[in-house]
């Protein structure tokens, strides 16, 4: 389960990335560690991710996060690249990626599975369509924890 400051964080985040030319691709507020970990996944659109970009993003979003006074405590800010393995989560990924390999997650286990691989056909409202060898597959989203890109096949 998600923070509950992790959408006004996205909602901080995003224009700041975006005055960048980046994009924020996923955030994780670690509160489990001392102090908490504050995660911010960001892309390059027009290029590979670099530190540059993450440095960038990393001075800009800590004097936004520190202006606005949403993290109440301290915390460790870490800006990162989430890289080629990462999780699929926006509609646009799922269209860039599809045909590609992934993992898919879910709980509780789904037909007596609780991991699917398979190429990635598409998602609509209800539903994940996997190709396992010519066969689709229909995964319902409402049991999907993560789906990923397969970087084994």
């Amino acid at each position: 389960m998600a923070h509950p400051l992790v959408p006004q964080i996205i909602d901080l985040a995003t224009p700041v990335a975006e005055e960048l030319g980046l994009e924020v691709v996923g955030v994780v507020f670690h509160t489990n560690q001392s102090p908490p970990v504050l995660r911010v996944d960001i892309r390059n659109p027009e290029q590979d991710t670099g530190l540059n970009d993450c440095e960038r993003m990393s001075r800009a979003l800590e004097a936004s996060l520190d202006a606005a006074e949403i993290v109440p405590d301290k915390y460790v800010l870490e800006v990162s690249s989430p890289g080629i393995s990462r999780q699929l989560v926006t509609d646009r990924e799922f269209i860039s990626f599809k045909g590609f390999p992934v993992i898919i997650s879910t709980t509780p286990p789904y037909d007596g599975q609780q991991e699917w691989t398979g190429q990635l056909i598409r998602r609509d409202e209800t539903a994940l369509y996997l190709n396992q060898k010519g066969r689709v597959v229909e995964i319902p989203r409402s049991l999907i924890t993560k789906v990923q890109l397969d970087e084994r096949r």
